[in-house]
């Protein structure tokens, strides 16, 4: 679903889209919309992040790798729970491939990653739409 509605809005990658639903669905919906807003959170540190650094480093792995570091640290400073994998994630894809604008570059990701979070909250909120008794009523 988030890359059908990345696609029909032409975003850049798609791909990012389904990775930020990806790393932020839970196995427990409930734990997925309590997290969310943190993980939202987390997307916009980790693009601020991994711009800032992308002036001053190389997108080099051991740049990448010491960029998520930081995020990740920032996000658990900040008390982020839950957001640190994805705070990681958007920084070290923003570091890898910014190219000559990381600030633009990293703001698009954030769109991307942003529109994934959303769709796993809404796709969070099925299990609340089927009755407990129909499903008991299918397994008999």
């Amino acid at each position: 679903m988030a890359v059908a509605i990345a696609e029909f809005f032409q975003l850049q990658h798609p791909l990012y889209a389904l990775v930020g639903a990806v790393i932020v669905s839970d196995l427990s919906p409930s734990e997925t919309r309590q997290l969310g807003l943190r993980r939202l959170a987390g997307s916009v540190l980790g693009a601020a992040v991994g711009a800032a650094i992308s002036y001053g480093l190389p997108p080099a792995p051991w740049a990448i790798g010491m960029s998520v570091l930081v995020a990740m640290f920032l996000s658990s400073l900040l008390r982020l729970q839950g957001a640190a994998r994805v705070t990681g994630y958007v920084c070290g894809i923003v570091v890898l491939g910014h190219g000559d604008h990381p600030w633009s570059y990293g703001f698009y990701r954030l769109i991307e990653t942003t529109l994934g979070v959303g769709i796993a909250i809404l796709v969070s909120f099925v299990p609340k739409l089927i009755p407990v008794d129909a499903t008991k009523q299918q397994d008999s």
